[in-house]
């Protein structure tokens, strides 16, 4: 792949990482499976689902008593009830319910199906819930990684999202720590002299959406190395991605 004039950018698997439990020191594992492999001013994408386990985001369904109206909607579309009450405890607003499906905005403001409550690749009967702050778990992560390796790179926390206009799933960015998540070229030319009026890249998300070429959603690899990309540094977050409400047309 090709950055914007940096040459070839690696996408670069970390691989071997055990299986991750709450409490585990989840930048010690990613260190230990990637050896000598990370660099300076590399961008570190690792999935939320590991970060979820480490801070113990795992629910056991058995402890989950469903309300009535849970029961009503999974009784109607044949789902879980206990997941359904999940779901509904995660969110701050039901965008929508149909056919099955809710989309929700979550605590955090992310507006997702199923508040990201997902039960996959988690074993048992239990389900994944989405980190408390994704960009607090971001630079926890980066942090820990500078004091054992004495470099400055930047960590992005990812989940898969549907799009509002597109079919399919891709990977975004939840936590963002060490970069800034937006570039900016409004006001610039482009190649035939026209101004840039609207022109905002969102690269944090596109760095995200890269790492799940590599990482596969079957093959166990919880983090991404990316390389030779000339992101800008700074003191970014993912929350800076959410589109404010007044601007949000499918609000």
């Amino acid at each position: 792949m090709t950055g914007p004039g940096s040459g070839r950018v690696e996408l670069l698997p970390v691989e071997g990482v055990p299986e991750v439990r709450p409490g585990d020191d989840l930048a010690d594992l990613l260190v230990g499976a990637a050896g000598d492999g990370i660099s300076e001013g590399d961008v570190l994408v690792v999935t939320h689902k590991v970060v979820s386990k480490a801070e113990g985001r795992i629910l056991d369904l058995r402890e989950v008593e469903p309300s009535p109206f849970a029961k009503s909607f999974a009784t109607e579309h044949g789902k879980d009830p206990r997941q359904i009450e999940v779901v509904l405890r995660e969110s701050r607003r039901v965008v929508r319910m149909d056919r099955g499906i809710i989309i929700s905005e979550t605590h955090h403001g992310f507006v997702c199906a199923n508040a990201g409550v997902d039960a996959s690749n988690v074993p048992g009967d239990r389900v994944c819930l989405l980190p408390l702050d994704p960009d607090a778990s971001a630079a926890r992560i980066r942090d820990s990684l500078r004091t054992r390796l004495g470099l400055d790179l930047a960590v992005v926390v990812s989940d898969s999202f549907g799009r509002a206009w597109r079919t399919g799933i891709t990977n975004v960015a939840l936590g963002v720590a060490g970069m800034e998540p937006l570039d900016d070229y409004r006001g610039e030319l482009d190649p035939h002299g026209y101004p840039l009026t609207a022109s905002v890249l969102a690269t944090a998300d596109e760095l995200a959406s890269a790492s799940e070429l590599v990482a596969g959603k079957t093959s166990g690899v919880p983090a991404v190395i990316i390389r030779n990309y000339p992101y800008q540094r700074g003191p970014g977050t993912g929350q800076q991605l959410l589109m404010e409400p007044g601007r949000d047309l499918f609000r």
